[in-house]
């Protein structure tokens, strides 16, 4: 069993108060817990207009399915939301 977690940092220039960011975080989280049965959630940043960042993870039977559902998230995310990605970080265990 490997557990796998990532952050991603998202760059998101329209957001001009928390109320948007808020709004664009909660339906992002929303499709990608939907979408790829993981745990999502904003772990920084909340106080900051612009700057989003994602907490993502996951349990998998190896390393190579684990990468493989994270690479999916990020294509997602790229593919769905407006802003852009600054940074990934991964670990697995």
């Amino acid at each position: 069993m490997i557990v796998a977690a990532m952050t991603i940092d998202l760059h998101a220039p329209w957001v001009h108060s928390l109320k948007e960011k808020r709004m664009e975080v909660k339906s992002l989280l929303t499709r990608i817990r939907t979408q790829f049965n993981v745990s999502a959630a904003e772990v920084s940043n909340q106080n900051v207009h612009q700057t989003i960042t994602l907490g993502i993870a996951t349990i998998a039977a190896n390393g190579a399915q684990a990468d493989s559902i994270l690479d999916s998230v990020i294509r997602f995310v790229e593919a769905n939301s407006e802003a852009q990605i600054v940074s990934v970080e991964r670990e697995r265990r």
